[in-house]
């Protein structure tokens, strides 16, 4: 069970609430009573071992993976099992992934506006107006008319943080962003996902790159064993982690990542 998860910030309900989320795969537990609350507007970086549950906790938001068991709300409605309402709200939750996952048959503009025209019903000058402004933004903007394996690594996930942000999301989603691209190509990722941040965008970040937690998050959340074993702000995690678990885990990536 999570320590001291809802943090006390007014009124106004949180984007995004986890409450007792449990998943397993066969025998194999994977989450165990999970509870989390992300603020409107609030960084969240999940940290932690590999096999730690954090990737599932994030597919199981926006239902790419169905939970045993639990309740999760994004913007105060609970996320639907199927069918168009589920469409509606994958819409209002954008996803990065670990690999890219572009139509290499469309062009970098054409996998920008293929969602706001297929799902949002936008008019294809429209969509493609918003596209280059997002494709701009993310620094690919020269690059509209290449097709995906004319890029590098960094630029095709920055294309796909474009294409996510072209469905006007309420909240973004990153699993392990960074994990499939070589060491140079990682900054340009990640100053993106800072620029997102500071925009204030709602943002739930599964990733190793502590550098990132400790200048763009708001909280850090700490999973271990499929449970989330401690959350603090980043300046007290890294300082003054309070679990032996935590601890260990930061002395390994710090010293060696």
């Amino acid at each position: 069970m999570s320590t001291g998860s809802t943090l006390d910030r007014g009124a106004s309900p949180p984007m995004v609430r986890v409450r007792g989320l449990r998943k397993s795969f066969g025998d194999h537990v994977v989450l165990q009573d999970i509870d989390l609350d992300v603020a409107s507007g609030e960084v969240v970086v999940i940290a932690g071992p590999s096999g730690s549950g954090k990737s599932t906790l994030c597919r199981c938001i926006n239902r790419l993976e169905v939970a045993d068991s639990g309740e999760i709300t994004v913007a105060g409605r609970a996320v639907p099992l199927e069918g168009r309402e589920l469409a509606r709200l994958r819409a209002e939750v954008g996803m990065v992934f670990q690999q890219f996952n572009l139509f290499a048959h469309k062009t970098v503009l054409q996998n920008v506006c293929l969602g706001p025209v297929k799902v949002l019903g936008r008019k294809g000058d429209q969509a493609k107006q918003r596209a280059m402004e997002l494709l701009d933004r993310v620094g690919v903007a020269d690059h509209a008319g290449k097709y995906p394996a004319q890029l590098s690594g960094g630029q095709q996930q920055r294309v796909a943080i474009a294409r996510a942000l072209a469905m006007d999301p309420k909240v973004m989603l990153f699993d392990e962003p960074t994990s499939a691209l070589d060491p140079e190509m990682i900054n340009e990722v990640l100053e993106v996902m800072k620029g997102l941040a500071a925009d204030g965008m709602t943002m739930v970040v599964v990733t190793h790159e502590m550098g990132f937690a400790r200048s763009a998050a708001d909280r850090v959340v700490f999973m271990d064993g499929g449970r989330v074993v401690e959350e603090a702000p980043p300046e007290q995690f890294f300082a003054a982690p309070r679990s032996t678990r935590a601890q260990e885990f930061l002395s390994k990536v710090l010293t060696h990542g």
